[in-house]
């Protein structure tokens, strides 16, 4: 790889950097979605037990136990309740706003990956451009066509067109996957807030 890596010219190194970016994110997206995962049924069921045996105090100690986007989002419905009561079109609109600013925590390394994804493959042809042109180049000052320095010359210049490719390829698959994980939880923190929501306006603990 090193040697590869040196063959490559100088577009190796923004590729590298680039790569190192990649996977840098990849990691934090997988720690960030661990940190939100969370069962929204199951919450949404043990919240609302909660609120029928120790009331909106203790569904505010229930939500804060628990550090998910989801979470976050009811409490700031359950505290609106506290202010409003039963108001199904401010309870929504707290949930809603709060909501936003949590699940953009779950979209926030989306745009990096999707850069990456497609700086890495212009970064490699651009490379084999430069490669290509430094072999013709070679050729010239030679003065006649040698068929191993042109072989030799492409070759080394293709190298970056194939580490693009390489590096490309897992990212939009992460990508594709982050993006559908942050897609389902946004489903899934939609349901549980309407089921909270229509537990409130029915049974005002």
């Amino acid at each position: 790889m090193v040697e590869l890596f040196q063959k490559g010219g100088p577009f190796m190194w923004p590729l590298l950097f680039v790569a190192i970016a990649g996977i840098a994110f990849v990691i934090e997206r997988f720690i960030s979605f661990a940190m939100a995962s969370i069962n929204g049924k199951r919450f949404s069921e043990g919240l609302k037990n909660t609120l029928s045996k120790k009331g909106v105090e203790g569904g505010l100690e229930y939500c804060r136990s628990y550090r998910a986007p989801l979470a976050r989002a009811i409490e700031a419905g359950l505290i609106t309740y506290q202010k409003v009561g039963p108001n199904k079109d401010a309870l929504e609109e707290a949930i809603i706003n709060a909501g936003n600013v949590e699940l953009a925590f779950l979209e926030r390394g989306l745009p990096i990956l999707s850069a990456v994804s497609t700086v890495a493959p212009i970064l490699g042809f651009l490379g084999t451009v430069s490669g290509m042109i430094s072999a013709f180049d070679a050729v010239a000052i030679a003065g006649e066509i040698e068929p191993t320095l042109v072989a030799s010359g492409i070759s080394e210049a293709l190298i970056t067109t194939a580490t693009g490719l390489a590096i490309a390829f897992p990212i939009v698959l992460f990508h594709v996957f982050f993006t559908t994980r942050a897609n389902g939880y946004t489903r899934m923190m939609e349901n549980s807030a309407a089921s909270i929501v229509e537990y409130l306006l029915e049974r005002t603990p």
